[in-house]
């Protein structure tokens, strides 16, 4: 049987981290055994539909590399892809379920169901709807549905035994049924539930593999319900823990946690955000941490995806990131940070503009981190901290060198990087002085801070007077 397996996002907004995490792993499952990868938009919920949201996902997945096998933009034979165009496919299915005994039409009110509510709160017990519709009688139900009464379609639940989930990662776990409360499956509006389409969808696009966060997998004892009420074969479930925020709590776009596209517009590396994902919760049989796709898709084994919640770091991120943009080629990574330097450059050469971004890209690790760490070429005045004028005056050399390097770099004629660096050669014989009491008096003179890239280099691109003005 060909591996197929989907990711559904529902249409709400730029995809948060965790929900792109689920994809990562949906994605390397279908490509490790050759099979297929599915997207299906999962927007049931109306209310909560955001105009654009489609294009976003679109975006998201060819930004990391995904090849979408099926899906709405390269439909195949079990299309529609998009559940709101599958309405009709939901209905006729739960009337199948009706006429089984499966599932039932309810009629009751809001009204009702509060006082439901009500009462359940009062004995501190969790809400379970009564099942009184389940036992209504044919005549009445022809007359409710004759006389327009709004009905849902609810599932028919054991009330005695247990309901068996199989895990990949979490094994076997037995659900009392008694918890099971009957739930809806089609909605008074006509719509399907998440937990009903999805297992229609899954079965009729010939999903093998389900993936999905751990909180849902309670719920997978009333999918293995409706699968067994249809005399289907169950997919295999593989719950994944939860990424957790620096909070302890779920990362959620919800609680304002960076989504994809805020990473991507912040300049983190598409590559570089899929590398950190897939090692949130999944870990290589070797210690290897940095991976392209082709080595992620055969190095990956579901099996070793972890029980355990995994923490967002961006400091990690911010490691992996800076890797991929120190292995960017030159060419390509000029066109990558270019976009991000917003400080006036109007009066500065291509050549000049170049070379600034150059000898920053071992420093930087992300986009927009560019503007921060080369004001200081851009300011007539820069700051320096009190303990780094302590520094300046710890050591009776110090002025002795700033002075040599005054004047010695007064003397260049011609202003280029190898001429600058002879200046440095020229104050380390004249001074006898050597290593940091060399390097960093003129580099925090220069700049404000004690760390930067080639001494040389920044001296250059700050410029002749600039330079001897804050050497004074």
């Amino acid at each position: 049987m060909k591996v197929r397996t989907r990711f559904a996002p529902s249409p709400t907004g730029f995809m948060h981290i965790g929900n792109l995490r689920t994809a990562i792993f949906e994605y390397l499952v279908a490509k490790k055994y050759n099979g297929d990868f599915i997207l299906r938009i999962e927007d049931t919920d109306q209310e909560r539909k955001v105009e654009g949201a489609i294009d976003f996902i679109y975006k998201t997945l060819e930004l990391c590399g995904f090849k979408i096998d099926e899906g709405p933009n390269n439909p195949k034979e079990c299309g529609p892809y998009i559940q709101s165009e599958r309405k009709d496919i939901y209905k006729k299915y739960a009337e199948e379920l009706v006429s089984k005994g499966k599932a039932y039409y309810c009629f009751c009110s809001e009204k009702e169901l509060e006082e439901m509510r009500e009462k359940a709160a009062l004995r501190k017990r969790p809400f379970l709807y009564d099942g009184r519709c389940s036992k209504l009688s044919k005549e009445k139900i022809a007359e409710n549905l004759a006389n327009g009464i709004p009905y849902v379609i609810r599932q028919k639940m054991p009330k005695i035994g247990t309901t068996v989930i199989e895990d990949l990662i979490y094994g076997k776990i037995k659900i009392d049924n008694s918890i099971l409360d009957d739930q809806i499956l089609i909605k008074s509006d006509g719509f399907p539930t998440y937990n009903f389409a999805n297992v229609i969808d899954d079965h009729l696009m010939g999903i093998t593999h389900v993936i999905r966060g751990k909180e849902y997998l309670d719920q997978t004892a009333k999918y293995n319900l409706l699968y067994d009420s249809f005399g289907w074969e169950k997919p295999t479930y593989i719950h994944v823990a939860m990424v957790l925020g620096s909070d302890g709590n779920k990362l959620s776009k919800r609680n304002g946690d960076a989504s994809f596209m805020d990473l991507y517009n912040e300049g983190y590396l598409p590559s570089a955000i899929v590398n950190y994902l897939v090692l949130l919760g999944w870990s290589p049989s070797n210690n290897q941490e940095v991976f392209t796709m082709e080595e992620l898709i055969n190095n990956f084994d579901e099996k070793r995806i972890s029980k355990s919640s995994s923490s967002y770091d961006v400091k990690k991120l911010n490691w992996f990131n800076q890797k991929y943009i120190k292995n960017l080629p030159d060419a390509e990574y000029l066109k990558f940070i270019r976009p991000f330097l917003t400080l006036d450059v109007s009066d500065k050469s291509e050549e000049w503009v170049n070379k600034l971004l150059l000898i920053y890209k071992d420093h930087i690790s992300y986009g927009k981190e560019i503007n921060e760490v080369v004001d200081i070429f851009f300011k007539d005045e820069i700051h320096i901290s009190d303990e780094l004028q302590e520094f300046l005056n710890s050591d009776e050399a110090i002025p002795k060198v700033i002075s040599e390097y005054r004047h010695e770099i007064s003397k260049i004629e011609d202003w280029n990087i190898e001429n600058i660096a002879k200046v440095i050669d020229i104050v380390k014989e004249k001074t006898g002085v050597k290593g940091k009491l060399l390097y960093m008096p003129i580099r925090i003179k220069i700049s404000g801070v004690e760390h930067g890239p080639e001494l040389p280099d920044e001296i250059y691109l700050i410029g002749k007077e600039k330079v001897l003005d804050r050497l004074k």
